[in-house]
Formats: structure tokens, sequence, C-alpha cells
């Protein structure tokens, strides 16, 4: 019986294993300027970024998007135009550039820019499943 009870536990714990990851995983590698993106564990998308330049952060870490717009402009760097935002601490936020020329560089005062039709791609992703069922995962 006590097998029994044992090989249940193990094969609810592989069962349930899935379901508690997050359904979309956005994992930054600021080494590698690149953001790869997965669904249900499943590599789907990978697309340079630009993060932080000399003398700005972009900060390490895991996080969850805390709110989302399909239009915003900074308030803090004259009005810059940040399609598709999805922020995940504070001010910081991944978003679409027009500087796609700069994308695969550390070019941004801290954000994480992406292309704006890849921006639109995470962001519809991200609404789908919900911020609660995604994870922002920021490396060096």
């Amino acid at each position: 019986m006590r097998s029994l009870i044992a090989l249940c536990i193990i094969l609810f714990s592989f069962a349930a294993a899935p379901a508690m990851a997050a359904a979309v995983e956005a994992r930054i590698d600021l080494s590698q300027q690149r953001m790869t993106v997965y669904k249900h564990g499943r590599l789907i998308h990978s697309w340079p970024v630009s993060t932080a330049r000399r003398g700005y952060v972009t900060p390490t870490g895991s996080y969850r998007p805390t709110r989302m717009y399909t239009e915003y402009y900074s308030k803090k760097y004259h009005n810059s135009p940040m399609p598709y935002s999805i922020f995940f601490r504070g001010g910081y936020a991944i978003h679409g550039t027009g500087a796609v020329k700069s994308l695969g560089r550390p070019a941004s005062h801290g954000c994480v820019r992406l292309h704006p039709s890849n921006a639109r791609t995470l962001y519809n992703m991200v609404r789908q499943v919900g911020a609660k069922n995604t994870s922002i995962r920021i490396t060096h």
C-alpha cells in the first residue's frame, strides 16, 4: 500500500510540474543582446534586442509583467514612443523601438527594445496567457 501511495505521489508531481511552469517565458541574455521566447517550455522565437548602453543599467533577475500598454510614451525620455510595452520593474519595460538598426547591441536607457513586430507578437502572447503565467528572466 505504501509503495502504491508513493507511486501516486511521484506520478502526480510529474503531471503537475508543467502546469506550474510559466506558459510564456521571455529570456533576455544581456551578453548576447538576444531574447528567446518559450511557450509551454518550447522555444518558439529568438530575436535581437537592445538593452542598456554605457552609463545605464538593465536590471537582471526574474520578473512578471506588472502593466501593459499597446501605446505608451516615456515620461522620462522626451515622450519617446514605447509601443507594445510590457513593464516588469518600475519604469523598466520590454517594448518596440523605431531604432531597429541598433538591435543586437546595447543602445537603451535600460529598457529591453525589440523590433516593433516582435514586440507586438510578445505582447499578444502575454495578453493571451496572462501576466501571472508569464516569466521574464534577464541574465548576463
